[in-house]
């Protein structure tokens, strides 16, 4: 099953295509799928072995707001400071977004940027509760 992916800048069409048309140089990403926007460079990976999209085409500022969000927002579940689901439960929570939509590979810029800020500040707040005990 295709799905309809429209860009969020240009409003058009993305295509389906393989990984070697998005990543050239990565021939381990040959077989995966991506819709593309071509005009814009925005693009989003597919979950595996189908071609469901994994979130909204994103541009390259986007695409590093997101990794940095990962980044730094995964450090909360990843060390064990909170499950995972529950980790998701609290951003869901904070940023005032529907659980069901509380993925990072569909934020905006602006949201990932609030995501980084929220996690360091719990994150500091954990290391401060930490060092009194």
């Amino acid at each position: 099953m295709d799905y309809t992916v429209k860009c969020p800048y240009c409003k058009a069409s993305t295509n389906l295509v393989s990984g070697l048309e998005v990543y050239p140089h990565r021939e381990d990403l040959s077989s995966k799928k991506f819709y593309l926007c071509k005009p814009c460079n925005a693009y989003v990976g597919c979950h595996p072995d189908s071609s469901k999209p994994l979130g909204t085409p994103a541009n390259k500022a986007t695409r590093k707001a997101r990794s940095e969000a990962h980044r730094t927002f995964d450090v909360i579940w990843k060390d064990g400071y909170m499950a995972r689901s529950d980790s998701y439960r609290w951003l869901s929570a904070r940023v005032g977004i529907a659980k069901s939509r509380t993925h990072i590979a569909m934020f905006s810029e602006g949201v990932c940027f609030q995501v980084v800020a929220l996690a360091k500040e719990l994150l500091e707040e954990r290391k401060n509760l930490n060092s009194k005990s």
